[in-house]
């Protein structure tokens, strides 16, 4: 299920780091996901009223909380496939719990 969700974000990547002439070294992964991070905390701010609004309205600005979230998650997981790490068996030790397996009521 991660795996397939990596490979998904990976081809997007692909076209937009080669449509910008991006070049995806090895510490590109983590650069991108650390500046991804420094966006999410800026929409988290904005959202909270920690931050200058920009004119923004409070669905804007949950609508970027959402859309930065999912850039931190889509490159948590080109980080995780670049450097070959196998997620749902780091998440079964960590969290002791199968990644898509049914939770139970």
């Amino acid at each position: 299920m991660l795996r397939r969700l990596a490979d998904q974000f990976e081809k997007s990547s692909s076209v937009h780091v080669a449509a910008n002439g991006i070049e995806r070294d090895a510490d590109w992964f983590l650069l991108k996901l650390q500046e991804e991070m420094g966006e999410l905390t800026q929409a988290w701010n904005r959202l909270t009223g920690r931050g200058r609004a920009k004119g923004r309205s409070a669905e804007d600005m949950q609508r970027d909380l959402a859309d930065e979230t999912a850039d931190v998650l889509g490159h948590l997981l080109l980080f995780a496939r670049r450097n070959d790490i196998d997620l749902a068996a780091a998440i079964e030790r960590k969290w002791l719990f199968q990644p898509g397996a049914d939770v139970g009521n």
